[in-house]
């Protein structure tokens, strides 16, 4: 008689960080089957008992060595300021521990390839946590640009904004810290643009500086043999924060906020949508049309509970029971070509903001 397998025990994580991000983290392992918290690191240990006792994690800890010595922790995962993401990413791989780094990987090119070098040599998994790629809808999205159900693509247009004030007191203002829009949210859209169309072969951009020097807002122009990618973002407005893919067969558009993908919506050529398709996210008519059964539309929902961090924690767990150094949807290589596009544009005198 063949006795079935016994189940795995619970894969153990471990989480740098109690902010805001580490606590969506935190609940949505809960929608993770064969997940659990197993530790959680602070600068402050009362900071860390308290998340510890909030989402149930055996131990905390304040001492960074001591938490990434811990025998039970089978995976690390990043919540930190961006300017600690690099150095602590390190410490991790220096430490065998398999590594979720929250985006931005790194403040520079130049830091995600060491953490890609450190990685290969040590043997370990490292992955920067570009949660958009894994949800449902993206990969919906992929099936069908693969199955070339809008034609040969042409055009791919994302804006990501977000107004905030200039406070110069705030980290997304301070460039010690990592501010500045590009870092904070441009990384998405162009993360997404090279999911969907691959490296470009050159790169044009502009930029708009705050007063403490970081990038208010920051524009990319990436260009491919067929195709294009308009990208942009900024914390100088609430934008439409629809991401849209254009093909010689018709469109497909990620509702906003695109970034936490949850439904497409595609339109053929001449659909009735289109007169209103690009004046933003705010008009209370175009949410009225969006809903009604358009010709020539159809739409496809998503949803999911939580906060849409489970996917990536899914696949991260997987790749490292199988012994993988990395994952094909959101490989080390990539992370580092959206900093270097961002890199780029930033390179640029700055231009002075509209009036």
């Amino acid at each position: 008689m063949v006795r079935p397998a016994a189940d795995p025990a619970p894969f153990a994580w471990g989480i740098i960080g109690t902010g805001a991000i580490a606590e969506f983290f935190a609940a949505d392992l809960g929608l993770v089957a064969g997940a659990r918290l197993g530790a959680v690191h602070s600068r402050r240990l009362d900071k860390a008992e308290d998340f510890a006792g909030r989402f149930g994690a055996a131990t905390a800890y304040d001492d960074l060595g001591a938490f990434l010595a811990d025998p039970a922790i089978e995976a690390v995962y990043i919540a930190t300021p961006n300017h600690l993401h690099a150095p602590q990413a390190l410490a991790a791989i220096a430490a065998g521990k398999p590594v979720l780094i929250e985006k931005p990987i790194a403040l520079s090119s130049t830091d995600a390839e060491a953490i890609a070098d450190a990685a290969r040599e040590r043997g370990v998994f490292a992955m920067e946590a570009m949660w958009t790629r894994f949800l449902p809808a993206v990969a919906a999205l992929r099936r069908h640009l693969a199955s070339g159900h809008i034609g040969t693509l042409r055009r791919l247009r994302a804006d990501l904004s977000y107004f905030r004030a200039q406070d110069p007191g705030s980290r997304f203002f301070d460039p010690r810290l990592g501010g500045g829009a590009a870092l904070d949210l441009g990384v998405y859209p162009v993360s997404l643009a090279l999911h969907l169309l691959g490296r470009p072969e050159r790169v044009e951009g502009r930029w708009i500086a705050a007063a403490g020097g970081v990038d208010l807002r920051c524009e990319f122009a990436l260009h491919y043999p067929e195709a294009t990618a308009e990208l942009s973002c900024g914390f100088d407005r609430d934008g439409a924060n629809l991401l849209r893919v254009e093909g010689s067969k018709g469109e497909i558009r990620i509702d906003a906020p695109f970034l936490k993908a949850q439904r497409l919506t595609h339109y053929a050529p001449g659909a009735l949508a289109a007169p209103w398709r690009d004046r933003g996210g705010a008009s209370l008519l175009r949410k009225v049309l969006d809903r009604l059964p358009l010709p020539g539309t159809r739409r496809e929902a998503f949803g999911f509970p939580g906060n849409g961090l489970q996917f990536q924690a899914q696949a991260v767990m997987e790749a490292v029971r199988a012994g993988a150094l990395s994952c094909e949807t959101m490989p080390l290589a990539e992370s580092a070509a959206v900093l270097r596009i961002i890199e780029t544009v930033r390179a640029q005198p700055p231009e002075p903001p509209a009036r």
